[in-house]
């Protein structure tokens, strides 16, 4: 189990990196990319993959409440980027605040999986 454990840390993280990396490339001219979104999709599905795993580890400690404020922030994400990549399929504009809160509440939650104990 830990092995499994460990690539879903690796894919979330992966996840993560999409959703930073992409806004801080867009950052002169923010938009959203839709990997941005399937980066959303990817940390949603491995952390709730990671969540039903925490049951069968050894050593398993969760703070529930810390992975449930991860969750509702990686939901608004998600629904973000769904919203914003949208918008850019229909050449619409993306405005300033939905790209930002993409990529900065993507950042939060990483801030909060490294920060808080």
């Amino acid at each position: 189990m830990s092995i499994l454990f460990s690539i879903l840390v690796f894919l979330h993280i992966v996840g993560a990196a999409m959703i930073v990396g992409y806004w801080i490339a867009t950052l002169r001219e923010p938009t959203v990319h839709p990997r941005q979104r399937d980066g959303a999709f990817v940390q949603l599905l491995t952390g709730i993959a990671m969540m039903g795993l925490f049951p069968l580890l050894p050593d398993a400690d969760p703070n529930y409440f810390k992975l449930g404020v991860k969750f509702a922030i990686g939901v608004a994400v998600a629904v973000l980027a769904v919203i914003g990549s949208r918008k850019v399929k229909n050449g619409e504009p993306v405005s300033t605040g939905l790209a930002h809160g993409v990529g900065g509440l993507a950042l939060v939650n990483i801030a909060i999986a490294t920060l808080w104990n």
